[in-house]
């Protein structure tokens, strides 16, 4: 088996960072790469690829070469507009909700903060009322 290249150190870091400050996040090893949870739930998860590996992020991939990818969750019309910008986004198959996008060393890491809390919103609506964010991750207020 083909190993997958390493997210670099700096790209892991941020990405811990950001999703670690978000209420019941917690890290564990996937398969390959890392990935973060909230409920037993993922919400983000980061790995290298190669050309033809780890088959499951590769095939859709619109590109060829090593590469650090993040997976997330989007929805609705930010789901849409995600997928048909194309580079850095696209759609793996595997979900229907499931964005990747390729993180590259001019990455928009404010745009990368506000995709993971929308991600952990969907992922973890009952807790999107402690994001220290106005947006639409909140819920409404009852009436």
């Amino acid at each position: 088996m083909p190993d997958s290249p390493d997210v670099p150190d700096d790209v892991l870091d941020r990405l811990r960072a950001l999703c670690l400050a978000l209420p019941g996040v917690y890290e564990e090893q996937a398969w390959v790469g890392t990935r973060w949870l909230v409920r037993k739930k993922t919400f983000a998860h980061v790995l290298g690829i190669s050309d033809e590996y780890p088959p499951a992020y590769t095939r859709d991939a619109p590109f060829v070469g090593d590469a650090t990818v993040l997976t997330f969750r989007s929805d609705g019309a930010e789901l849409a507009a995600l997928v048909g910008t194309g580079h850095p986004f696209y759609k793996p198959r595997w979900h229907p909700q499931v964005v990747g996008m390729v993180i590259e060393p001019d990455a928009d890491w404010d745009e990368i903060a506000e995709l993971l809390i929308e991600s952990y919103c969907l992922r973890a609506p009952k807790l999107a009322g402690q994001v220290p964010r106005p947006g639409p991750c909140r819920p409404p207020e009852r009436r």
